[in-house]
């Protein structure tokens, strides 16, 4: 699950529900259309907000899509002016407590944000995603019971709901529920097999010690997104472990090409290279990791070994 503070890498979409449809024009559609972009969404709800084009809930409904927006853009003081003001707007509108709800949880302000989960809930009950963003909240402040409850409700409430398993695993590998976790991520990659989800499985393998099936949940984030450094550098790791020095370092060699940023990639590439005999190349990474991460521990004591102090 990612979220502040990460009950991790997927966070919950913020809700851009919308009142029911009606003539609105291009800029009404932009502005409560599910693939807007978030820069995109701003513009057209302020389009609809200036002309004043709309009443009611449909004006509370660009407010509270212009909201969402600027929270995707991380401008949260604005996007709580927003929310509030659609709360005001319309104090019936569970579209705005939800997404208030993520702006306080970003802003670390768990209790506002679970209040206002609480009331869109209330509003209406068969909101799954505010389960689930208020389990997410729960679970932030240390309520893992409660926040496996809250997915439970959203997941009743959508059993189609991916995000809701993801999180779910999340949790029950916090608590060191292997079964219960894989059996939720194994749910997430059949609804949504993505990169993370694939990666999420097979950290708890890892975990585990299953190397070979985390070595093979690693390769299906490759093969779905193959630029992406994470299943690279995961698998490279891995591969380190079993002792596949060669095959480490070619991973590692892609996670770089891909995330030249990633200190550790520098330093388990390091030691894959001083493993195969390479001294110089590994003197190199370990350098290479120091300058990104002054004073990391394993890369200072690999360098003091090789005497390149």
């Amino acid at each position: 699950m990612r979220v502040p503070l990460s009950i991790m890498a997927l966070l919950a979409a913020l809700a851009s529900t919308a009142p029911a449809p009606a003539e609105g024009g291009p800029a009404w559609d932009a502005c409560v259309g599910l693939t807007s972009t978030p820069d995109e969404r701003v513009a057209a709800c302020s389009s609809v907000i200036d002309t004043k084009s709309e009443t009611g809930r449909r004006l509370a409904g660009a407010y509270c899509n212009r909201g969402h927006g600027l929270t995707e853009k991380r401008e949260l003081d604005a996007a709580l002016s927003d929310l509030d003001e659609a709360v005001r707007l319309d104090p019936a509108y569970a579209c705005a407590y939800n997404n208030r709800g993520r702006v306080y949880s970003f802003k670390r302000d768990y209790d506002r944000a679970i209040a206002d989960y609480d009331e869109a809930i209330k509003l209406d009950p068969s909101l799954a995603l505010a389960y689930s963003n208020r389990g997410e909240s729960r679970f932030n402040k240390g309520d893992l019971d409660g926040a496996i409850a809250d997915f439970d409700a959203a997941i009743k409430r959508d059993p189609n709901y991916a995000t809701a398993y993801a999180n779910r695993g999340f949790v029950y590998a916090r608590k060191h529920d292997t079964a219960h976790a894989l059996a939720d991520y194994t749910m997430r990659i059949k609804l949504a097999p993505d990169l993370l989800a694939y990666i999420d499985r097979g950290n708890v393998y890892r975990d585990n010690e299953q190397l070979d099936r985390a070595a093979a949940d690693y390769g299906d984030a490759i093969r779905i997104a193959p630029t992406d450094a994470r299943g690279w550098r995961n698998r490279g790791m891995i591969r380190l472990f079993q002792g596949d020095n060669k095959g480490g370092l070619a991973d590692y060699d892609k996670a770089l090409q891909y995330d030249p940023s990633d200190v550790f990639s520098w330093s388990n590439r390091g030691q894959a290279r001083l493993r195969l005999g390479d001294k110089q190349g590994a003197i190199v990474d370990f350098r290479k990791a120091l300058e990104l991460r002054p004073g990391l521990p394993v890369a200072h004591d690999a360098l003091r070994k090789l005497g390149a102090l």
